[in-house]
This record gives C-alpha cells, sequence and structure tokens, in this order.
C-alpha cells in the first residue's frame, strides 16, 4: 500500500493539483515543550504568543478571501492558553488537526509520556470544541514506534509527520500501517526564518519563500500530485514574508484549477484510491 504503486491520483472535478496549507499554531507550547526554562523569559513566550494575536489573524483574513479551506495542527496547551483560538478556526471552515499538548518531542521523552502528551492534547482539544481530530502531526515531526502505536491505537484517519514520499502514502511499522501525508523541511517556513537567542537559526530573504514554493506548486502541476505548505503563525505571520505567502496564494489561485483542500478531505479523496491499488 505505498504511493509509488499507485497511478497519477485523482482529484475532484478533475482537477490538475491538489494543495493544502496548514500551520502549526505552537504558540508558547513550541518553547515551554523544549524547557521549562522558558516560562521565566517574557520575550520569548510573546514571541510565541504573536502567532495567535496576529499571525492567526492575517492567515484567516487571506484564506477566507480566497475561500480557501486549510488545516490547523494546534497543541493541547495553546487551546488552554487562548480559549477562542479554537472556536474561531472552526466558525472559519477549517480542520484542526492534533498536534500534541506540550509539543514535547516523542523521541526525547519516554513512552509513557508520549502517552500522556497524546490524551492531554485529546482532552483540552474537545474542552476547547473541536470534534475529535482526523489527522495528528508529531512535534517537530519526529515519530517513534510508541507514538506511531498511539497514532493507530486512537483511531486517527491519517498522520503528517514523515517523508517517504512527495505523495500521499502508507506509512508503515512493524506490520501495522497509517495513511500518510508527507511532509518535508524544504516546504516548511520555519528552516528559513526561524532563529533563537540560543541556537541561531536563519533570517532568509522573504521572497525565497515564493520562489522556492512556486517551484514546488509548479512541480506538482507537473505531477498532477498533492503537495502541503507548513507553517507556524509566529514566523509566516510576520507581515514581509506574510505578503510572500500571499503573492503565492494569488498566484495559486489565478491558475484558477487548484483544488485547495483540508488534509481531512485529502485523506478521504486517496485512501480509497490507494486501497484499491493495493488489491
Amino acid at each position: 500500500m505505498r504511493a509509488d504503486n499507485n497511478p497519477r491520483l485523482q482529484w475532484p472535478n478533475k482537477r490538475p493539483v491538489a494543495v493544502s496549507l496548514t500551520f502549526d499554531v505552537d504558540a508558547e507550547a513550541g518553547l515551554l515543550g523544549d524547557s521549562p526554562s522558558f516560562a521565566r523569559r517574557l520575550t520569548s513566550l510573546s514571541e510565541g504568543r504573536f502567532g495567535v494575536t496576529r499571525g492567526v489573524p492575517r492567515i484567516l483574513e487571506l484564506l477566507r478571501r480566497h475561500k480557501i479551506p486549510a488545516t490547523f495542527f494546534v497543541p493541547g496547551y495553546t487551546a488552554q492558553q487562548h480559549p477562542h483560538l479554537v472556536e474561531m478556526l472552526l466558525k472559519e471552515g477549517h480542520e484542526i488537526g492534533h498536534h500534541g499538548h506540550m509539543h514535547l518531542r516523542s523521541d526525547k521523552v519516554s513512552a509513557e509520556q508520549q502517552s500522556e502528551e497524546m490524551q492531554l492534547g485529546l482532552e483540552a482539544l474537545a474542552k476547547a470544541g473541536a470534534p475529535k481530530p482526523a489527522g495528528y502531526r508529531s512535534s517537530s515531526w519526529e515519530l517513534t514506534p510508541e507514538t506511531f502505536e498511539l497514532v493507530l491505537a486512537n483511531g486517527f484517519a491519517y498522520d503528517s509527520s514523515c517523508m517517504g514520499d512527495d505523495r500521499p502514502y502508507y506509512e508503515q511499522w512493524n506490520g501495522a500501517s497509517i495513511l500518510e501525508i508527507p511532509v518535508h523541511w524544504s516546504l516548511d517556513d520555519w528552516p528559513m526564518f526561524g532563529w533563537s537567542i540560543d541556537n541561531g537559526g536563519n533570517f532568509t530573504a522573504p521572497r525565497a519563500l515564493f520562489d522556492s514554493w512556486l517551484a514546488e506548486y509548479e512541480s506538482a502541476r507537473r505531477d498532477g500530485r498533492h503537495t502541503s505548505f507548513t507553517m507556524h503563525p509566529e514566523v509566516i505571520g510576520r507581515a514581509a514574508r506574510f505578503e510572500q505567502l500571499e503573492r503565492l496564494v494569488e498566484r495559486m489561485v489565478g491558475d484558477g484549477d487548484v483544488w485547495f483542500a483540508r488534509l481531512d478531505e485529502v485523506a478521504k479523496q486517496v485512501a480509497p484510491q490507494l486501497q484499491q491499488v493495493a488489491k
């Protein structure tokens, strides 16, 4: 049940390409999950908070303007700290996916902590009013065997953490499999722009995002495949960078035949096709 066995996947209304815009709303959880010491670092926490107070509203306005549905992966702690966030996203018709609770990296914590991270995230999203998430995205895109099993045990329809193909496929481990809607660092805003006082990072020219992501979109269009872009509101929400996202979206919308879809919609579209090929 691997994507390299399938013919060209089909999209609704014979659209030639499928695109998903996805946003990881890490906010303060992205910092506190890295180290509890961030509880005393008010400047750092304020940058995480920027993602919700400025980044998300900018993103929602852009999506609303072009009638594009998107997927937002929300850590449980973010939902707790910003109780209006989940309601706002649902009101706009967007999908909310599971992204842990404190954004703990699975490979750096115990199996028990991984289980707790999964459960607390589910509980916080439910308390905030979100339906049971169809999809899971691991913190920092690192799955372990334990988390893989938790994804299956909790009945997620898809995972979006792995990089084994540039098309939807079935990720396999120890005889089990999960529908994978793959990601890649080159399609993430963090490697381009993420920076911290502790570890440094990059301040790439904003236009590089448009150039590199447009190239990905055009290759996906030639292949007739699906591609997804991953963004963080505290990163892409900065005005100069956001302008490049606007340019990209307007370029894709201008083609007039892109299927913009939430990841849960992509999963529903491709799962039967991949399963048919596997028979």
